[in-house]
C-alpha cells in the first residue's frame, strides 16, 4: 500500500475533560477520503487504542485540516511516535478554533472540515470512523497538497 499516493490531513478534537480548560488533540493521517456528496459524508481509519480513536469514541465532533505542501512540518510533528503533550504540539501553531466542533483548524490549509461522527466500524486493528460534514471553510485558498507516497511525503510536480 506504500505504493498508493495519500494526500494527508491532521485531524484534531477537543477533549473537554481534560484539565480545567479540556485540551486539543491532533492525529496526522492519510487513511482518509470522501465517502459520499449527498449526505455529505467522509471517512477516517484510526488505530485502535490511539488517543484520537479513545476521544472520537466519546467526543461526537471533530476537525479535518487538509495540508498544503507548505505544511510538511505540522503533519511530521503529530505524527512522531512517543511524542510530547499535544497542548505543546498546538503552541506555535496558528490555528483558529472551529465553530461546530471546537476543534483547533490549521490556518493556511487548503480546506478545513467540521464534522459530527455517523458511524464507527471495527476493521481489523482500526476503526473507520464515518463523519458527516457540518461545515467547510478554505483558509489557505489555492495550491498543491501535501501527499505521502513511499514512506516519505512528496509534493506534485
Amino acid at each position: 500500500m506504500s505504493r498508493l499516493a495519500a494526500g494527508v490531513v491532521l485531524v484534531t478534537a477537543h477533549d473537554p475533560d481534560d484539565g480545567p480548560r479540556g485540551e486539543d488533540v491532533g492525529m496526522t493521517a492519510t487513511s482518509f477520503m470522501s465517502v459520499s456528496l449527498d449526505p455529505p459524508l467522509v471517512l477516517v481509519s484510526l488505530r485502535d487504542g490511539s488517543r484520537m480513536d479513545d476521544l472520537l469514541a466519546e467526543q461526537p465532533v471533530w476537525g479535518v485540516s487538509i495540508l498544503s505542501e507548505g505544511q510538511r512540518h505540522v503533519a511530521g510533528r503529530f505524527a512522531m511516535k512517543g511524542r510530547v503533550s499535544d497542548r505543546l504540539l498546538f503552541a506555535d501553531i496558528p490555528c483558529a478554533r472551529g465553530e461546530v466542533s471546537g476543534a483547533p483548524l490549521v490556518d493556511g490549509s487548503l480546506a478545513t472540515l467540521e464534522c459530527r461522527t455517523e458511524q464507527r466500524v471495527a476493521a481489523g486493528d482500526h476503526t473507520l470512523v464515518i463523519g458527516r460534514v457540518l461545515k467547510v471553510g478554505f483558509p489557505g485558498g489555492e495550491g498543491n497538497p501535501l501527499t505521502y507516497f513511499r514512506g516519505r511525503y512528496r509534493h506534485l510536480s
